[in-house]
């Protein structure tokens, strides 16, 4: 049959077409590796090999995630010359504050380590502080809140008003006590006190060792309040008044690291970005001309993830008028 010529040269057009879309696949398909690959160096440490300074910022409610425990790791195999903690936390779980200030002490047995703490490093906050080899805070900073504390929600009189009674058979009196459903017996108020009490102790043998205090001292700042930071240089809380100027100059100063060395900032990653995808198809759609969806996917890669908590809490947070 033949073939006409408008024909012939239709399909030549569509041959081309499905050729240049092709390519284009194929290119951002190779971007994408590209990109993994160099998501995967950056997240072991080996890009940026100079010398250099990182800083790690510990922000919001201490949970001890996993993403910010190893993000951590990472510094410590990093080529980082010493590591700026900055700090802005109300505290969190005592386990997570905890394995928190474990990391990062076994971070500062690789690298001097200073913690600067910008608005607030309360509690949970202050045991992430402490994990540093020093801490400086501004003036009017908050530092603090040394204690624990257990709350839940007893709801046992609002049942009793709408009529609903909670049926519960206990292996022991008190298992699952208290429970927020019914009145909380001696016993168990007892039992949870104890707990406070001994996780109290572990904080404050924490703020003794690492802060080289004698018992008046302790006793001074152990009380659960807060201090601003020119009160906590002369309670031995903090060693310095001043920001990340005043830590560069001791970590250059007393840990010879030379002078003038950037400042890198270390990130979590969690979702999608934790795979390097949303920053390898952001990078491609940002030189595409797509700024809008880099943007948004730059966003929806650095979301963090949902936070709970639940136990013994070492937080803080300002009484609220009603």
């Amino acid at each position: 049959m033949a073939i006409d010529a408008d024909t012939m040269a239709e399909r030549r057009r569509l041959t081309r077409k499905l050729s240049l879309w092709r390519i284009l696949a194929v290119a951002a398909g190779c971007v994408a590796v590209i990109g993994l690959a160099i998501g995967a160096l950056g997240r072991s440490g080996i890009t940026g090999t100079g010398a250099h300074l990182a800083r790690v910022s510990i922000s919001g409610v201490i949970t001890g995630d996993r993403q910010t425990l190893r993000l951590l790791e990472t510094v410590g195999r990093s080529n980082a010359s010493g590591v700026l903690l900055v700090i802005d936390s109300p505290g969190g779980t005592v386990p997570g504050s905890e394995m928190l200030h474990e990391s990062i002490r076994r971070l500062a047995e690789h690298k001097p380590v200073v913690a600067v703490v910008n608005n607030l490093a309360a509690s949970g906050g202050y045991i992430a502080a402490m994990g540093a080899d020093r801490i400086v805070a501004r003036q009017t900073s908050i530092v603090g809140s040394i204690g624990v504390i257990f709350q839940m929600p007893n709801v046992s009189h609002l049942l009793d008003k709408v009529g609903v009674t909670i049926e519960t058979v206990r292996s022991t009196p008190l298992k699952a006590a208290p429970s927020g459903t019914e009145p909380t017996s001696p016993e168990a108020r007892a039992a949870v006190t104890a707990l406070v009490l001994e996780s109290y102790d572990w904080f404050r043998g924490m703020v003794r060792t690492r802060r080289n205090l004698d018992d008046a001292q302790l006793a001074a700042v152990a009380d659960g309040r807060v201090f601003s930071g020119r009160q906590a240089i002369g309670l031995k809380l903090i060693d310095e008044v001043g920001g990340e100027r005043e830590a560069i100059a001791w970590l250059e100063r007393e840990k010879n690291i030379r002078t003038g060395l950037p400042v890198r900032d270390y990130r979590r990653r969690s979702g999608f970005e934790e795979f390097g995808f949303s920053a390898s198809i952001a990078g491609v759609a940002r030189h595409l001309g797509l700024a809008s969806m880099a943007d948004t996917l730059e966003r929806l890669g650095g979301q963090a993830e949902a936070l709970s908590l639940d136990g013994l809490l070492a937080v803080w947070q300002p009484a609220q008028e009603n």
